[in-house]
């Protein structure tokens, strides 16, 4: 056993000792003195108790815990608790953590508790929930630390001093002018290393790079991958200064688009809550509209099936390779979608490198059709070899219609998986809606034309 499990597992037993004795303060005293996610992981364990363990913690420490908790353990402490002490929680919490927790309850649920609010935390509340959904309006908090080009590095330690604690992060100064507007960023460290006298002006570079309130969040993502920050600055249309969003709002926001993504992959709409948090009902529906969608798809495969109904008949023995073929086709599909959706998400690949995918994976499905189209020839070979009238006389042409068509429908499974993202990106769309299942059908269905139109062309006069 782990000292982390050890640890754990005297924890707990501490806890179920501390609670039994229901006297608050030393409770409080035992929760004020473990680690948040200790914590965390205590409300999880004792359900029961969930409730009472943020009563009993001193304010501060207690939004702490809350905002790293699930949303539907949230909710349910929100209702467990009494008002005076949702309004000392919701006021604790960072702008950003609370807008967070509020945009996920009914309109009447927020409603309420933003009268609780004070009037200047309710203000930026409201402000910030009048952003769109997704947007990096949504996120921002305005706690953060701004001075001005004429201050002093001395003044700047003051304003440091004075309004830093409540600052989401004070790693990062920012530089604002008389109207409010962005000037510049400049890093604690600047300051530090320069002697009080000098002037902020003296340190700026004026190379600031800042967000607009209205911007995508996963645009925002980006940046801050490619520029390697742990704050930027959001700013209006005019560049004013509206706030910052931190490297942990945007690791939740990577966490989020990732799960959405692969729940999409998978062929379902993306869920707005815990797998086993979800009702029955609405996990249907998540799950059937594409089921139905992609069963009508196959519909076409038993269509295209019946129109080469009479080369069936005149050559059973092309059936017996209709799953073989399908399955190649679906999966080298779905392997390059899968890849390039995954590419795009983190940046690798843009709209502009369309050109040198196309060509990648053309020349993947080349190499990867003839694999497998001269597997499936030796196949035809060998059981041909135990038993000669298994294929009869035409044996040779139909492993060749198996190996030609097995690089045709791999070639055409890996351009469309790797095209078909490219494509929904351009027109605004996800592109993990083309997801594997979507592109496995697709594939399905033209691996079939492909695979009886190389038949025709090859055995006809023969076999058809």
């Amino acid at each position: 056993m782990s000292d982390q499990t050890e640890d754990l597992i005297s924890l707990k037993e501490q806890f179920e000792a501390v609670i039994q004795t229901q006297d608050k303060l030393q409770i409080k005293a035992f929760l004020d003195h473990q680690n948040i996610s200790d914590v965390a992981e205590l409300v999880y364990e004792y359900e029961d108790y969930e409730g009472q363990i943020i009563a009993n913690m001193s304010v501060h420490r207690a939004a702490s815990v809350f905002k790293i908790l699930e949303f539907s353990t949230q909710k349910r402490i929100i209702k467990e608790l009494p008002s005076n002490s949702i309004a000392s929680l919701l006021n604790e919490l960072p702008a950003d953590d609370r807008t967070d927790f509020l945009e996920g309850l009914p309109s009447n649920a927020v409603r309420e508790l933003i009268k609780l609010l004070d009037p200047e935390e309710r203000k930026t509340t409201l402000s910030l929930l009048g952003y769109p959904d997704n947007s990096i309006g949504r996120l921002m908090t305005p706690d953060y630390v701004y001075v001005y080009p004429d201050n002093t590095i001395e003044e700047v330690f003051s304003t440091i001093r004075k309004f830093g604690k409540d600052s989401e992060t004070i790693n990062i100064i920012y530089v604002i002018n008389e109207r409010g507007e962005l000037l510049d960023d400049i890093r604690i460290r600047d300051f530090i290393l320069n002697s009080p006298d000098k002037k902020v002006a003296d340190l700026m570079d004026n190379r600031v790079i800042s967000l607009h309130a209205y911007d995508d969040q996963e645009t925002a993502s980006e940046v801050f991958k490619m520029n390697n920050r742990v704050a930027l600055p959001v700013v209006s249309k005019s560049n004013k200064l509206l706030g910052i969003v931190t490297i942990d709002d945007m690791l939740w926001v990577a966490s989020e688009e990732f799960s959405e993504d692969i729940q999409k992959i998978g062929g379902t709409e993306a869920l707005e809550q815990p797998y086993l948090e979800m009702p029955i009902m609405q996990l249907f529906k998540k799950r059937i509209i594409w089921l139905v969608v992609l069963f009508l798809g196959e519909l076409l495969t038993a269509t295209a099936m019946a129109y080469f109904e009479d080369e069936i008949k005149k050559a059973v023995v092309l059936a017996l390779f209709v799953p073989l073929i399908i399955s190649s086709g679906g999966n080298s599909g779905s392997q390059a979608s899968t890849l390039i959706i995954q590419a795009m998400a983190v940046g690798e690949i843009t709209l502009r490198d369309w050109w040198r995918v196309m060509r990648r994976e053309i020349i993947s499905g080349l190499l990867l059709g003839t694999v497998l189209g001269i597997i499936g020839f030796l196949r035809i070979l060998a059981w041909h070899s135990f038993d000669p009238t298994l294929y009869g006389e035409h044996w040779l042409a139909i492993g060749i219609t198996v190996g030609l068509t097995l690089l045709g429908v791999v070639l055409w499974g890996t351009f469309s998986g790797s095209m078909l993202p490219m494509i929904l990106k351009r027109l605004g769309a996800d592109p993990a809606v083309s997801s594997a299942p979507f592109v496995a059908t697709l594939v399905d269905v033209t691996g079939l034309v492909i695979y009886f139109s190389i038949a025709f062309m090859l055995l006809s006069g023969s076999l058809l």
